[in-house]
């Protein structure tokens, strides 16, 4: 299904999970008939925790709550906080579970990666912030910056039918036995003045489209793009696009990570420095804590705000989901937010700093391009299967020490 151009949406954005988690347990707590949920990863900790209470406290109300989570992300649940969730009438569901080798997950690619909520068809949220408790603030030093967005309207019913074709591979699941509830699309009226998008990347039909917008609105940039992401190596055709962007005048900024949560991943971005630089890219790279957003915008309308990294795992493997937003006012309210964190919390790479050490990088530069080049088709040498989520369930013959240091997944077979 192809998803078209909505208007009359409105959009709050949610800075961190100071703004996120309040606003969408608050949401979870109003709903009448319906809650799903999407996520990557779902910590037992003081988030996670708090997300249980209020899912069990819908639950329990008849509410039908329907939650998806990534069989790799979130691996580390026991069997006790499951099992609190399922008695309430919680529906939790693994996306690709599979078991572990030698105490090490196994399913490395093709993840479910979308951040999704949408309550009783008419409120969703849609970003980068997983349930867990880095990514607030007094979480430390490590604490993730990040981001998303609370949006009415008819974009609305696109969100809410997509969450359920991806719950539709699990509905001969034989605990969760009624349906969802049944919307019309009617109740989505003009809630604001946004026009907005959903745009997914999937591995069937839509394998393309996240990376496609980005390379349409890079191209019709006239003259600023402000890019916030956290794990960037892009595609080749996409590096190529901001290069020519800043040669025909365009601000291009980037902002990336400097203090990351996994060093490699600006190790690789960072070989793509000299690249850019050189022909007017500006970069700054965010030092305060680890960079995980993954937003963008153009000239003074167009946003993006959603769970894709502009990386080979999200372009090209996962399962992603980000809205694209055309709204003049929201365009503003980030650009102002992220050029206050490229002028206060980030240093700018010059040059001459991205040329450092760069006679014994260039064969690793020279690697990274051709890989770049030819990175969809060795995405295709990895198994593409159809989604498959799988219902998760407590293990009860288990030793209470067990069951708070182990994973406790039991995988229903006939699906």
């Amino acid at each position: 299904m192809s998803y078209n151009w909505k208007d009359g949406n409105d959009v709050e954005l949610l800075i961190n999970g100071e703004e996120f988690f309040p606003s969408v347990f608050a949401s979870m707590r109003a709903a009448k008939h319906e809650v799903l949920l999407e996520t990557f990863i779902i910590y037992e900790d003081k988030v996670g925790k708090e997300l249980k209470e209020v899912l069990v406290e819908v639950a329990s109300r008849g509410v039908k709550v329907e939650v998806m989570v990534d069989g790799y992300g979130t691996a580390d649940l026991t069997s006790t906080f499951i099992a609190e969730l399922t008695n309430a009438g919680v529906n939790i569901h693994a996306f690709d579970p599979r078991p572990k080798l030698m105490g090490m997950r196994t399913n490395l690619f093709r993840r479910l990666h979308r951040k999704i909520v949408v309550v009783d068809g008419e409120e969703a949220f849609i970003g980068g912030i997983n349930f867990c408790a880095d990514h607030l603030a007094d979480f430390g030093p490590m604490a993730k910056q990040d981001y998303a967005v609370k949006v009415r309207g008819p974009v609305v019913t696109d969100i809410h039918q997509a969450s359920l074709r991806l719950l539709a591979y699990n509905r001969n699941a034989t605990h969760s036995t009624a349906e969802p509830h049944a919307f019309n699309a009617a109740v989505n009226r003009f809630a604001g003045k946004a026009r907005m998008l959903l745009a997914i990347r999937d591995n069937e039909d839509h394998p393309n489209d996240i990376e496609e917008h980005y390379l349409r609105a890079v191209r019709s940039a006239s003259f600023r793009l402000l890019l916030a992401n956290a794990y960037f190596f892009p595609g080749y055709r996409l590096l190529r696009e901001l290069r020519n962007a800043a040669r025909r005048g365009v601000h291009v900024t980037l902002i990336l990570q400097g203090q990351p949560d996994m060093p490699l991943v600006r190790m690789c971005s960072r070989l793509l420095y000299s690249y850019l630089i050189r022909d007017g890219v500006q970069i700054h790279e965010y030092c305060e804590r680890p960079l995980h957003g993954k937003v963008a915008l153009v000239d003074h309308e167009w946003a993006t705000v959603g769970s894709s990294n502009l990386d080979p795992l999200s372009l090209s493997l996962n399962l992603e989901a980000n809205l694209i937003i055309r709204d003049a006012t929201f365009n503003h309210q980030l650009y102002e937010h992220l050029q206050s964190l490229a002028q206060r919390t980030c240093k700018q790479i010059s040059l001459q700093r991205a040329k450092r050490g760069y006679w014994w990088r260039m064969p690793l530069i020279f690697v990274s391009f051709h890989f770049l080049r030819h990175f969809p088709a060795i995405a295709g040498w990895f198994p593409a299967h159809s989604p498959k989520l799988k219902p998760l369930l407590p293990v009860t013959d288990v030793s209470p020490v067990q069951d708070e240091q182990d994973v406790h997944f039991e995988q229903e077979k006939s699906l």
